[in-house]
């Protein structure tokens, strides 16, 4: 059976739309991608010091696959692609978060789902709104926009012309 899923992918180190493209790609081998967003280019959050600004986008795609075992196959692409995970909120090559699983509602140390931060940050929100403005996420039965439009005013967050993400 399938499940849809939304995704948020992030770069900030290397040649960062290279590096959503790739792994967009890479995404296509756990299923079917649907639709990706427009691409934005987005101020670090809730870290000290500098550091590059992200490429951001979301993606919508269908899997047979179970959560678990998306989750495992997701962080093998992350891996192979050069993330490596030696501080929280490090610089990135790329990072990959499930916003939502199908139906699912998920609390582990591993995996949590829906993401516990999708419904504040404009990075996630901005994007996904391109995709699906209309979707009712499960905690706040609100939808991406009316979540989007109801958070404070953010700069942080720019629309940037990218060549498509999917092939």
């Amino acid at each position: 059976m399938k499940k849809t899923v939304y995704l948020s992918l992030g770069s900030n180190l290397g040649d960062r739309a290279g590096n959503l493209r790739e792994a967009v790609s890479r995404l296509g081998e756990l299923g079917e991608i649907k639709a990706v967003s427009a691409v934005y280019e987005t101020e670090p959050v809730e870290v000290e010091g500098g550091q590059p600004w992200f490429l951001n986008c979301a993606l919508c795609m269908e899997t047979q696959l179970m959560p678990r075992q998306f989750l495992v196959r997701m962080l093998a692409i992350e891996k192979q692609m050069g993330r490596r995970r030696y501080a929280a909120k490090a610089p990135r090559t790329i990072d990959m978060d499930i916003l939502l699983f199908g139906r699912a509602a998920i609390d582990t140390p591993e995996l949590t789902i829906p993401h516990p931060g999708l419904e504040h940050r404009r990075f996630v929100l901005q994007p996904l709104a391109d995709i699906a403005p209309g979707l009712r996420l499960p905690v706040s039965k609100r939808t991406v926009t009316e979540i989007l439009d109801a958070l404070p005013p953010d700069s942080g967050v720019v629309r940037r012309t990218v060549e498509n993400l999917i092939s």
